[in-house]
């Protein structure tokens, strides 16, 4: 099997509440619209907001959405100017990474991520290659 594209879809409760969330107050750019539905970027993927194909009741979700901020600090004053609530101040947690949880309009929870400049995700791993 190969694996060509990948999306994570989400089937809100409230389709036009959950577009202004993401589009609004995260500032996720739009990938793509279609009828009854619309595809953002999220750093390196993809989350579809699809108003189709649902009971009218928020999908269960039993996972998080992690995206990756330049800075927490900042998305912490960019959310609350949009009122966003903060469910977890930013913190670094014991594998190096800052944190801070939020959620979307139907409770699923986003973790946002700052990558320190000094932590293995931004390093080099590979060995010094040995010198003439």
């Amino acid at each position: 099997m190969q694996i060509l594209s990948s999306r994570l879809i989400i089937r809100p409760r409230d389709y036009e509440e959950s577009l202004r969330f993401y589009r609004d107050h995260l500032g996720l750019a739009i990938y793509r619209e279609y009828p009854g539905g619309t595809v953002f970027f999220a750093g390196q993927g993809l989350l579809e907001v699809a108003a189709h194909g649902g009971s009218g009741e928020a999908a269960p979700f039993t996972g998080a959405l992690w995206l990756q901020v330049r800075s927490v600090s900042e998305a912490t004053v960019e959310l609350g100017d949009c009122g966003v609530p903060i469910d977890r101040e930013a913190r670094q947690e014991p594998w190096g990474l800052i944190e801070m949880w939020i959620h979307d309009p139907d409770g699923n929870p986003i973790v946002l991520v700052e990558i320190p400049a000094d932590h293995p995700l931004r390093c080099d791993q590979r060995p010094t290659p040995p010198q003439a």
